[in-house]
């Protein structure tokens, strides 16, 4: 995709443009913004975290990073992308971010644990940023990373075998399960009967 291809399109014109606006620190406030739904957009997340636009992918790393930073999960499951002025829906195959890059310091309760997502964005696993594991369509353990707002990151297969390398046993209201110490958190991977 050129880059000519993305500025002739004129809802991700509109959407750039808005965004053009806004402060460069931080992440944008699109929890405040009630802008009128406009309709799908032909964008879409792919299950490895790529981002496509009218069936190509993005390659440009910046605006995929801007785009990351408008994302909102809407009451009804929906994901848009939104600014002040309007909300565009968009097609994502399984998370929204990937989980590419982890650090670990420490061990059992006192454990810590970071995550580098694929738009560099740096999320400590804590309380309000949990993991939760679920079992694939090929009965793989496949594990996430809670990032903001009800958004989430699949965590990579590597890095999958590393968190469970961390597991540990622990009985929680009598039964015991598989998981992981991490920000103060057990984070529970499975019943230790069915690991």
């Amino acid at each position: 995709m050129t880059a000519d291809s993305l500025s002739d399109d004129p809802t991700l014109s509109r959407l750039s443009a808005a965004l053009g606006d806004l402060p460069k620190r931080g992440l944008p406030p699109v929890e405040r913004w009630n802008p009128p739904y406009c309709g799908a957009i032909d964008i879409r997340i792919a299950a490895d975290g790529t981002w496509h636009h009218n069936g190509s992918p993005i390659r440009r790393n910046k605006l995929v990073k801007l785009f990351s930073t408008i994302l909102r999960r809407e009451p009804d499951g929906r994901i848009v992308l939104v600014t002040p002025v309007e909300s565009v829906g968009i097609t994502v195959e399984d998370a929204v971010f990937v989980a590419v890059e982890m650090a670990v310091d420490g061990t059992g309760e006192a454990r810590r644990i970071a995550f580098r997502t694929n738009v560099d964005e740096l999320v400590s696993v804590d309380a309000d940023h949990a993991l939760r594991f679920e079992e694939g369509p090929d009965g793989a353990l496949k594990p996430y990373l809670h990032v903001r707002g009800g958004l989430w990151a699949l965590i990579t297969r590597a890095l999958t075998y590393d968190l469970v390398d961390l597991a540990e046993d622990r009985v929680i209201d009598g039964q015991p399960w598989l998981g992981l110490w991490a920000g103060g958190v057990f984070h529970r991977i499975a019943p230790a009967s069915a690991a």
